[in-house]
């Protein structure tokens, strides 16, 4: 322990995280204080606080830590597979409800409605993906398919398929969207 360290016992009540989040609200805390709190606690040596925050300067704050694995994870002093698996389980809910959907069907009114219905779930896929959104007469959607999957930079959709599932649903309009995980956009022909 270094002789600056300051473990959690010896932080005032109102000002270590769990604390903080009861009476401020969660949106108030840091990413520290936040994973902090998932922890529960640090090492013999190691307050929570520093732990988190070496967790997060590991992975370069969030951007890394939303792919962990739970091998990459335990190779951090002070993260056992416990609290490894805390903090893959709070990222895998926090992705869920991120695409959570309510049961009212959503309705697209412009293109960016459309963009911001598979956003989430198509950022973090790998390869890239033919998704087609099936709406109903009032814009609504009524299914969503994966068409096909492709490469890393390629998707082949014969149109039968789109509109095979578009008549199968009765389906008034459709929407076709495809990610880039290579994060090169073509345009033009």
């Amino acid at each position: 322990m270094h002789e600056t360290e300051i473990m959690i016992k010896d932080v005032p009540q109102d000002d270590r995280p769990r604390e903080r989040l009861m009476f401020c609200g969660a949106s108030h805390l840091s990413n520290r204080e936040l994973l902090a709190i998932l922890l529960g606690s640090g090492t013999k040596n190691e307050s929570v606080i520093s732990l988190s925050n070496r967790v997060l300067l590991h992975f370069d704050g969030l951007t890394l830590l939303n792919e962990a694995t739970l091998e990459e994870l335990t190779t951090i002093k002070g993260i056992g597979k416990a609290k490894g698996v805390i903090i893959l389980a709070a990222l895998e809910l926090g992705r869920r409800l991120n695409q959570y959907k309510p049961n009212e069907r959503y309705c697209i009114r412009s293109p960016e409605d459309g963009a911001d219905y598979v956003m989430e779930e198509m950022r973090q896929l790998k390869q890239e993906h033919f998704v087609a959104l099936f709406l109903n007469t009032k814009n609504q959607v009524i299914h969503q398919q994966t068409i096909f999957i492709g490469s890393l930079n390629a998707s082949i959709v014969h149109p039968r398929e789109v509109f095979r599932e578009a008549v199968r649903r009765s389906a008034a309009s459709i929407i076709c969207a495809h990610n880039h995980p290579s994060g090169v956009r073509l345009h033009g022909a």
